[in-house]
């Protein structure tokens, strides 16, 4: 098994002032490959720093993939600090310099002098392709150590990885086969409940069951190498049994996404009417294409179960909507939710606490407890159902 670091580079990210996207992504990545990380470390803007950790990690890891610092300005020192860890010099590279000057004369601008830092690399480096940048990349041996440099920017960084990084790995690595991955997402249920039920399972050998909270949902995930699948596949359908009423997608699809689909292979449309969930619910499923055929948010107040429910109703009819969906404002910690359909209406009143999480997190649950409606009703599973630390408190249908 090959050894695969990350460093992450740049004052904003060890301070916390931006999400380290990329890392994320990479680590995900790369699992996919087969060749996970073992390691993951962040340094900000100091020369000194960056000399330091690149000249310890290159004794102990095999791949290093060090990212950020590969701009114009004073504090992008990445290609310095590597050549300094080398004892060796910075080189303009004349044929990255020409590509940089067409890349800005394409675009009718000028390209700053501070720009032709952006071809200076290690002596002894190997160019990396950016296709979509102005910042290369570039390949250096540090001991033990193939170290790749990238450009911070998301979409120059994962192109670079795809496209030019990985291959090289490929050549001078015998990869093993990826391993596998079985997904599914439940929404109601509690962590603990879930792994009461699902530590007493047998799991075969190198096979982990993991979890991942994410306010409203657990993520299960059975993970092994690709030498147990047929042993993992015949174990999965006892997580699904698990999980029951309270799952609500496999793989990494996404609700949002799953409902749209459905939509579309129904020839359904929806309309919407958002109080409390601010127009969260149309931003989720619009994000995935679907089938919206009108979408409101409308000012909080006071409405029994009876009238969202009625209120949906006449909002399907005077929109000529196959389904509609409402969410009322909050009234003393209750919500109501409404769905009318071909077949009838169904409402929902939920008692929701205000105090134990935040605007943000409760306007998320309650967009996913609206979505799970409409896809309980797609798939033809009824309304009414266990909702684990859910509140339901009232309930009504009407034809």
């Amino acid at each position: 098994m090959i050894n695969v670091e990350m460093l992450s580079t740049g004052d904003e990210v060890l301070h916390g002032q931006i999400i380290d996207t990329n890392a994320a992504w990479l680590a995900d990545f790369l699992f996919q490959q087969g060749v996970p990380l073992i390691r993951r470390n962040t340094v900000g803007d100091s020369l000194d720093s960056l000399v330091s950790i690149l000249r310890e990690r290159s004794e102990h890891a095999d791949i290093l993939i060090v990212n950020g610092g590969l701009g114009p300005t004073s504090d992008d020192l990445s290609a310095l600090a590597a050549a300094t860890a080398k004892g060796e010099g910075l080189v303009l590279h004349e044929e990255w310099l020409s590509q940089m000057e067409r890349f800005f004369n394409e675009r009718g601008r000028v390209m700053a002098p501070s720009n032709r830092k952006q071809a200076e690399i290690p002596a002894s480096a190997e160019l990396i392709d950016n296709p979509v940048g102005t910042a290369c990349g570039f390949a250096v041996q540090l001991n033990r150590c193939l170290m790749f440099f990238t450009p911070g920017v998301p979409s120059e960084f994962k192109v670079m990885v795809a496209d030019q990084i990985l291959p090289r790995i490929r050549e001078r690595f015998q990869l093993p086969e990826p391993p596998l991955c079985l997904r599914l997402t439940t929404f109601g249920r509690s962590e603990s409940d879930l792994a009461q039920s699902l530590d007493p399972l047998k799991l075969p050998p190198g096979v982990t069951m993991g979890y991942r909270s994410s306010m409203p949902i657990i993520e299960l995930k059975l993970t092994g190498p690709a030498s147990e699948r047929e042993a993992m596949l015949k174990l999965w359908p006892e997580v699904q049994k698990v999980a029951g009423e309270s799952l609500i997608f496999e793989g990494t699809e996404g609700l949002a996404a799953q409902i749209s689909r459905r939509l579309q292979e129904q020839n359904l449309s929806l309309t919407l009417s958002e109080q409390f969930t601010s127009g969260l619910i149309a931003l989720q499923l619009g994000r995935e294409n679907a089938p919206l055929l009108a979408s409101e948010v409308v000012p909080c107040q006071q409405e029994t179960l009876a009238q969202t429910a009625r209120w949906t109703s006449e909002r399907r009819t005077n929109h000529f909507a196959g389904l509609a969906l409402a969410v009322s404002g909050l009234e003393q910690d209750h919500l109501n939710f409404a769905l009318s359909t071909p077949e009838g209406t169904h409402a929902l009143r939920v008692k929701f606490s205000t105090s134990r999480h935040s605007l943000a997190v409760r306007q998320e649950v309650c967009a996913m407890m609206a979505l799970n409606m409409v896809r309980r009703w797609l798939n033809g599973k009824p309304l009414a159902s266990e909702h684990g630390w859910i509140n339901v408190v009232d309930s009504l249908a009407f034809s």
